[in-house]
């Protein structure tokens, strides 16, 4: 089965249905390759669908055979391809058709229109991107060659679509990050995996309305709780009133909740004042239930209890 970055990627690519698209999303790929300049222009990917596209658009540019490709794996481990544009001659012709050289720089001037850019963020994306699975975590990153491609994709990202990154560094590289949901599904939509962004959207609203559901659970087992624990106190000053001066003591109001809490020692006060002749409401009963309280207290500080 396919990761959830995977299908991003797979998505990103089947909807490149132009020339002009193509270009912006291999620029992108260029600028966040593992190598570029007139010596050696190169891309590490364990994707095959981004080595296919890399290989036929370079190819479309430079012509057949301008781009070599190594398979390496390690037991266990996913295949890594690496793809090298093969000639100086071949590597000069694609930077000059891109229109651009080594100095990788999102700058106004090196972008295409704007209706591409997004293109060239998916073609980052695809370089050097992935997205964890949803149900797993919310997470998106880009592994930047550089510091200030870094700071020139987060603030691309900012200043054209408002989508605010963050920056970390893991050992050698440069990480842009995003861990809002919103942020992630807004770099999903605009980087045309629609879909993707769906999936995304409909698992938070899972996870949200589960939060939602443990939170109540988690409430109404408290409540249910604090009430036994209440229940418990007020059938403790009961018995203690039974066991000295007698319920007879107690007041014909006072008598009748202490003999209706004996024999519902789980219902709540609300469900207690129902029972009652004529009903009355939580806050009465509550009260009538203090009243016993209070003379509990008085039986154990006059038995030293206290």
């Amino acid at each position: 089965m396919h990761s959830f970055s995977y299908k991003i990627k797979e998505e990103i690519i089947s909807g490149i249905n132009s020339r002009d698209k193509a270009d912006a999303v291999l620029l992108g790929i260029l600028t966040f390759a593992n190598a570029l300049d007139e010596k050696r222009i190169m891309l590490l990917t364990e994707n095959e669908l981004v080595k296919d596209f890399f290989v036929s658009n370079v190819e479309r540019i430079c012509g057949e055979g301008s781009v070599s490709v190594e398979k390496s794996s390690k037991r266990g481990e996913q295949t890594l391809f690496t793809t090298s544009v093969c000639g100086e001659a071949e590597r000069i012709e694609l930077l000059i058709y891109m229109q651009t050289d080594s100095s990788r720089c999102l700058a106004e001037d090196c972008l295409p229109k704007d209706n591409l850019c997004p293109y060239v963020i998916a073609g980052a994306f695809l370089a050097c991107g992935s997205v964890n699975n949803p149900m797993k975590k919310y997470h998106l990153e880009f592994v930047v060659p550089t510091l200030e491609l870094c700071n020139d994709l987060g603030f691309l990202l900012i200043d054209r679509y408002g989508i605010l990154c963050k920056h970390t560094e893991r050992g050698q590289s440069n990480i842009v990050y995003l861990k809002e949901s919103e942020n992630i599904i807004d770099m999903l939509t605009l980087m045309g995996a629609s879909n993707g962004s769906i999936e995304l959207m409909n698992v938070k609203i899972e996870k949200d309305m589960r939060n939602k559901i443990n939170r109540a659970v988690n409430c109404d087992n408290a409540n249910i709780e604090k009430a036994l624990r209440a229940s418990e106190r007020q059938i403790s000053d009961i018995e203690l009133i039974d066991s000295t001066v007698g319920l007879s003591a107690l007041s014909d109001s006072l008598r009748e909740i202490a003999l209706l809490r004996y024999e519902n020692p789980d219902l709540n006060l609300s469900q207690l004042g129902e029972l009652v002749t004529p009903a009355i409401s939580r806050s009465g009963v509550n009260h009538r239930f203090q009243k016993i309280s209070a003379l509990a207290q008085e039986i154990r500080k006059n038995k030293g209890q206290m």
